[in-house]
């Protein structure tokens, strides 16, 4: 008879480590829509004590085709899958269903097949959505989260938002970026209030979704589209002072290109769209000393680059 081990023994896998396979990391080159739904579900499966296989028995899916959905590797997975997995794990399941969505066009999945795969018709932000017919009151938002804080807070900012990605976007790419940055943000609100700063954790959410769509030269966002939306040309009514306004403002684009992220963002929201430093300060989450030290590193970079010191005419005898 063979004596069954004693369960009273301690275990030998070090606190806090995870039973199965070590998790691979996820796949390079998905949409931000795509992460935006995915990277969550990452953090709460590895945060969980499940295992792959237990949590593959849950939700019906075979531990390699788990894996893949989890990596972003392979087809895009249904929405049924990603459905089962975020109600095992505890996820919200609003706006889960719109990142997703939104995350299956840029797969270049059709309107229809996002439909089949869901039981869903594609749905609007959160925001987008009417109050009387009765679709905000059936969102399942993350626990203790008010509604009325987040719709708040895009309120508040949504407009500023829009400027800035107007600086690198085209009007239709902008609106795709700023819908992004506010499914986000709705999903990961909690982790927004529990940020140092709010406002910076959604100025980053912002940047990310602006910057994975933002053309890019030698690694630098473009501001090609900045030549259309600056104040500057808004005060121009003829069309051969914007030409002309257009033609001498692209050297100074090209140079706060290049300019570090934080420098290049406090120049294109003061500058080029005229907000006082105050408002750049509640905008980015910085202080207003911190506003004010990287515009002055800024301009100083600026006039190196866009009026170099000319050589010494003659001598000293």
């Amino acid at each position: 008879m063979i004596t069954p081990p004693d369960s009273s023994e301690p275990s030998t896998r070090p606190a806090g480590a995870r039973r199965g396979r070590k998790f691979g990391p996820p796949a390079l080159g998905l949409s931000t829509a795509h992460r935006a739904w995915l990277d969550p579900m990452r953090e709460k499966y590895q945060a969980s004590e499940l295992t792959l296989s237990e949590l593959g028995t849950r939700v019906n899916l075979s531990k390699s085709k788990l894996s893949e959905l989890l990596r972003g590797i392979g087809l895009y997975p249904r929405w049924e899958n990603v459905l089962g997995i975020a109600k095992v794990l505890g996820l919200p399941q609003w706006p889960l269903l719109h990142l997703w969505q939104q995350g299956a066009l840029d797969a270049n999945k059709s309107l229809r097949w996002i439909e089949l795969s869901g039981g869903e018709p594609v749905v609007l932000t959160p925001s987008a959505q009417s109050v009387e017919h009765g679709v905000l009151q059936e969102l399942v938002l993350p626990p203790n989260v008010p509604l009325r804080a987040i719709e708040a807070f895009q309120d508040l900012v949504e407009d500023d938002y829009c400027r800035y990605a107007q600086t690198f976007l085209d009007d239709q790419q902008s609106d795709k970026a700023i819908s992004e940055t506010f499914d986000v943000l709705w999903q990961s609100w909690p982790d927004a209030l529990a940020s140092p700063d709010t406002r910076h954790y959604a100025w980053q959410v912002l940047r990310s979704c602006i910057m994975s769509l933002a053309p890019h030269v030698d690694g630098r966002p473009s501001l090609t589209s900045a030549a259309f939306h600056t104040t500057a040309l808004a005060e121009l009514t003829t069309e051969t002072d914007r030409n002309a306004q257009i033609e001498e403002t692209r050297s100074l684009f090209a140079a706060i290109s290049r300019l570090p992220d934080r420098q290049l963002d406090v120049m294109v929201l003061s500058h080029l769209h005229g907000m006082e430093a105050e408002h750049v300060s509640h905008l980015l989450g910085a202080s207003l000393a911190t506003v004010r030290s990287e515009e002055r590193y800024a301009i100083r970079y600026l006039n190196h680059v866009l009026s170099p010191p000319t050589e010494t005419q003659g001598t000293t005898p």
